[in-house]
């Protein structure tokens, strides 16, 4: 009896262990070595399928897509090249921001005090500092101080060491091309208040911006940074309340300004706030995934040729969807970037399966986190392993699936004297001809920027942007395959020409473009490149500078961190950016850095950008 019970436990378990393994098998398609539409579309349907949720960094459908291209590499017969002898280089990030257990409100008006409740009556908001607030209330419209447009909430009003009220939104309600939409985020508005030396700030949607009593949501903006100042959203039925005890109409007030764009700021003198803060970063591992093909000439074989193409993207979309109004539905980003995550799979099997085996070792690398800024290359080239001394070059697909009209873009020509003369000579064979589009910059919104300011050349591939980006109709329909084929083809041969140089391409800095205004944006150029990849750093940190440009000629460095811009405290990249939109041509101003923890101030007179 024993035995028969031990043989029937035994099969359980086999039969689990089998249901488990089959659970973990790795849908690989069966791909030739040739660059085929036909295996960039089986690549893509995968990678851009439901099943893979949209593929956002450090979740589990993002471990899933970084699993089939792991399974890829192996099946080449790649050498790991991740962390500790795998092919996964996991990294970590913040994926949100979560209330903690220490938030409260009370507001006392007249005599009564009352709490309130977390979710139900407030919420703090993403970037506020976390701590105890409290003081006098001030009502100050819509927070918004701009000169330029001879509005000034702030005018004749004294909020320090005061909580202030602030409506959303602007006098010209959500209007994108309005005057006052670049005063809009609350963001701005929390750092207006802080630098008038408020100590927390209070939004609350007005009555004549919903019908809905909506409270802002707790919604992580892609940055941890705080504002250095206390932030919540409240329900407008209490704020009803507050204005009540004055006497007074929050919709008569906000029709009021919106009518005369005049200010209407005072004291609350009823009412006493005091609130707490608790809100917590929520951290994830996600993972690049990375795999050498070794190079074949002993004397060639220690230079590496980097090829990369990035896996992440939104998810259910979040702040970075440009279709709102489908939050929640799956952003599978079948051109952004299945596309360039098919052409890696491509070029690793069309490389590796080749009698012909590259000359130099070629490092192929998935990135993650890109949709985060660029922070799945960041933390590969900052790794101290990373041999950023034997990289030649690297080359970077994103969005290389949607091409019109026989256009391919290439950015990057810049940064290698060799370029220009090798993709001329490429191009003009007759499987390609493509109207190329070339771009001298290095910098630039995808992962080979990440690279560039390691001083490595780059040549960055890309179809244009579409009516699809960042929305959930980027859908693996609509991939043009047979010109996909055609670029990673092109590809191919870019990387054999850089293979087949009897020497390493020179790598040069690329001279600043001439910048222009156009309407609406900064009046004023610095040629400052910022670091989101160093989350931790209070100020704004440096990642590079571009030759030629103000910055640079004032002495401005890579490594830098900015904590003054003039009068004005800078915490993180929108009290930089914010300084930015109100600074003036002419102007001259001193910037405060941190350089390998020494202050060093930097005297700048700002230069205009010419208008267009």
């Amino acid at each position: 009896m024993r035995r028969r019970f031990k043989v029937r436990l035994w099969m359980v378990m086999l039969t689990v262990l089998v249901g488990l393994m089959s659970c973990e098998r790795i849908p690989l398609p069966d791909t030739s070595a040739d660059i085929a539409a036909e295996d960039i579309y089986a690549h893509v349907s995968y990678l851009a399928s439901d099943e893979l949720g949209g593929r956002p960094a450090g979740s589990k459908f993002e471990k899933k897509a970084a699993r089939y291209i792991e399974a890829f590499f192996k099946r080449n017969d790649l050498k790991p090249a991740g962390k500790d002898g795998r092919y996964l280089f996991p990294f970590e990030i913040v994926t949100g921001m979560k209330a903690g257990p220490e938030n409260g409100l009370s507001i006392k008006i007249g005599d009564g005090e009352k709490e309130y409740f977390l979710n139900n009556d407030f919420i703090p908001l993403s970037f506020t500092d976390n701590g105890s607030f409290e003081g006098e209330l001030v009502f100050v419209g819509y927070g918004i101080e701009a000169p330029d447009l001879k509005y000034n909430d702030y005018d004749h009003i004294d909020v320090k060491d005061k909580i202030v009220l602030a409506l959303r939104f602007t006098p010209e309600g959500n209007n994108p091309h309005g005057d006052f939409y670049s005063f809009a985020s609350l963001r701005r508005k929390a750092t207006t208040a802080r630098e008038k030396g408020a100590r927390g700030i209070i939004f609350v949607t007005g009555p004549l911006q919903s019908d809905e009593d909506d409270l802002v949501p707790l919604r992580y903006d892609n940055s941890p940074s705080r504002s250095g100042i206390g932030a919540i959203s409240l329900k407008r039925e209490i704020a009803e309340t507050i204005f009540a005890a004055e006497g007074k109409s929050l919709e008569d007030l906000q029709k009021q300004i919106d009518e005369q764009k005049s200010p209407h700021s005072f004291l609350l003198k009823q009412t006493y706030v005091r609130f707490k803060t608790d809100v917590q970063e929520v951290r994830r591992t996600a993972h690049n995934v990375a795999g050498l093909l070794e190079g074949s000439d002993p004397n060639l074989s220690e230079e590496i040729i980097v090829v990369g193409a990035h896996f992440d993207h939104l998810g259910l979309g979040g702040s970075n969807s440009l279709a709102p109004e489908a939050r929640g539905q799956i952003h599978n980003g079948a051109d952004d970037n299945a596309s360039g995550t098919a052409g890696l799979l491509e070029l690793v099997e069309a490389l590796t399966q080749s009698s012909e085996k590259p000359r130099r070792s070629v490092l192929f690398i998935a990135f993650s986190a890109e949709e985060h800024g660029l922070l799945g290359s960041r933390a590969y080239v900052d790794d101290p392993d990373f041999p950023a001394a034997r990289v030649v070059a690297m080359i970077n697909m994103d969005m290389i699936g949607r091409m019109k009209d026989n256009k391919l873009v290439v950015h990057g020509l810049g940064t290698s004297p060799a370029w220009q003369a090798m993709l001329d000579s490429l191009n003009r064979e007759e499987t390609f001809n493509f109207n190329l589009k070339l771009n001298k910059e290095g910098v630039g919104p995808s992962d080979h920027s990440s690279f560039y300011q390691k001083n490595i050349p780059v040549l960055f591939f890309f179809t244009g942007l579409h009516e699809d980006y960042h929305k959930p109709s980027d859908d693996y329909d609509k991939i043009n395959t047979e010109d996909e084929a055609r670029v990673v083809q092109f590809v191919a041969q870019v990387i054999r020409s850089i293979d087949a140089l009897p020497a390493r391409p020179k790598f040069t800095k690329v001279d600043m473009p001439e910048r222009r205004q156009t309407q609406g944006g900064f009046r004023v150029y610095l040629g400052t490149i910022p670091d989101y990849a160093d989350t931790d750093v209070e100020g704004m940190k440096l990642s590079g500078v571009r030759k030629g440009g103000p910055a640079e000629k004032a002495g401005l460095r890579a490594g830098d961190i900015i904590i003054q811009f003039g009068d004005r405290e800078i915490k993180n990249v929108y009290d930089y950016t914010y300084a930015l939109q109100d600074a003036r041509p002419g102007q001259e101003v001193d910037i405060v850095v941190l350089r390998d923890g020494k202050k060093v101030t930097i005297h700048m007179t700002l230069q205009g950008r010419k208008k267009r």
